[in-house]
């Protein structure tokens, strides 16, 4: 973005003013704030057309200096540095939020009102002391996020779907159908997205788990990750994403792109909303139909809610072998279902028979995710789609995740059990040349 937009964009005005945590405190303080924040961006203004951020944020810095020696304001160190931060978060990022997008620890990051903003660390919800000043505020920051990607947000298009320039991803939506005032939630982006290895260190699932789905990765078997919000979907996805050759061709498609594929031979592919006529919009299910023109080795959808379900079905159907995807779901069962009802969301008339014959077909692994009482992520269940019995999908489990209970630090205690059922899969598997240890599914 240029630096005339990025600076037109903060309004320099008072009611674009900074963090309110110091409610309460005398008013010189804030008044010395407006003045800092007018200043520093009308002097970068003039001085600078085309400069790298880190040249115009020590500007900015010593500009700011320069105006509180200029006011001969009484005022300690630590508040001076506090109002600088945030005067430097305002302009150059994103606001109070700035500090809590920086920190990896946090997760997530979520805006319920301009007073009242959520983390999520380690798994566990935590309200924090940042705020907005007001809900003008909070809209300044999701117009700054939203504006350079080409969408909107305002009365007549009030939601929308967007990405930081690192990856992460964020929903917004504001009034009127917010009632408190705007919302933002932000999933932060990991520069370094978690391993099969990691998962298994974390206790995520076991050894001999991860290289059974390395296995079913390689020997292209299609695999559903599901699991309710915030299970870790899009994760798993991105480990088991890793085991592809690098030889095949990937095309990926996902409504904000969040896959971080290591691969070389990658397409990215990503949705458009509609424009301010309500026309143009592309949708997953049309990335899905283009996608199979593209002479695709493995399709990766990041996620299946609509009508896309049946194009993938039948992708997955006519030698697009070795695709991956997720859904929300509760459980392996409800996932099937789902997928069902998303097929008859394409608009298709089928009988129900006929898009679970699809769906068996389909469909070789689902790796059902679960986050638990304490804020981890466990692997819950890895069940095979074995085909039809009658009317009915037939699964059969090959690992579950038993709990026993909490530790007396307040961590659930479980542990991973196979089954002892050898999947039918297999077969596939040794026909492709892929060995996997008989004792992966012995029963301990």
């Amino acid at each position: 973005m240029s630096l005339s937009k990025r600076l037109s964009a903060q309004n320099v005005l008072e009611k674009h003013s900074f963090s309110s945590r110091e409610a309460g405190r005398p008013s010189v303080l804030s008044d010395l704030r407006t003045r800092i924040h007018r200043r520093v961006v009308d002097e970068i203004k003039n001085k600078f057309s085309d400069v790298k951020d880190a040249k115009m944020e020590t500007e900015a810095i010593r500009v700011a200096n320069q105006v509180i020696d200029d006011e001969a304001v009484p005022i300690l160190k630590a508040d001076r540095d506090r109002v600088i931060e945030e005067i430097i978060d305002d302009v150059f990022g994103y606001g109070p939020i700035e500090s809590l997008l920086k920190d990896d620890s946090i997760s997530e990051v979520m805006v319920n009102s301009c007073n009242s903003i959520y983390i999520e660390r380690e798994g566990k919800l935590e309200l924090t002391e940042v705020q907005f000043r007001d809900d003008a505020h909070v809209l300044q920051i999701i117009e700054k996020i939203v504006a350079p990607l080409g969408r909107r947000i305002d009365e007549s298009s009030p939601m929308v779907d967007a990405r930081l320039p690192d990856g992460s991803r964020v929903n917004a939506i504001i009034p009127p159908l917010a009632l408190k005032g705007p919302c933002l939630t932000i999933r932060k982006f990991s520069q370094n997205p978690l391993t099969i290895a990691n998962m298994v260190e974390y206790g995520t699932l076991t050894e001999k788990m991860a290289n059974l789905l390395q296995a079913c990765v390689l020997g292209k078997l299609n695999i559903m990750v599901s699991g309710g919000t915030g299970s870790g979907k899009t994760t798993t996805l991105n480990a088991l994403s890793s085991f592809i050759p690098n030889t095949d061709r990937i095309v990926t498609i996902e409504d904000a792109a969040e896959l971080q594929l290591r691969q070389d031979h990658v397409v990215i592919l990503e949705t458009r909303p509609a424009n301010i006529e309500g026309k143009g919009a592309i949708t997953i299910r049309d990335l899905v139909k283009n996608s199979l023109r593209m002479r695709p080795d493995r399709i990766v959808v990041g996620e299946v809610r609509g009508g896309e379900a049946l194009d993938m079905l039948q992708a997955m159907n006519t030698g697009h072998e070795g695709s991956l995807t997720t859904a929300h779901a509760n459980s392996p069962r409800d996932a099937l279902s789902r997928l069902e009802t998303m097929v008859l969301m394409a608009g298709m008339e089928l009988p129900i028979r006929a898009i679970r014959e699809q769906v068996s077909s389909a469909i070789d692994l689902v790796v059902h995710q679960s986050r638990l009482q304490d804020g981890s992520r466990r692997i819950t269940h890895l069940a095979e789609v074995q085909g039809m019995e009658s009317d009915i999908i037939t699964l059969q489990d090959i690992y579950q995740f038993h709990q026993q209970g909490k530790d007396e630090k307040n961590k659930v205690r479980g542990e991973f059990r196979a089954t002892g059922i050898r999947p039918k899969f297999m077969e596939k598997l040794a026909a492709r040349g892929i060995q996997v240890p008989n004792d992966t599914f012995n029963v301990k």
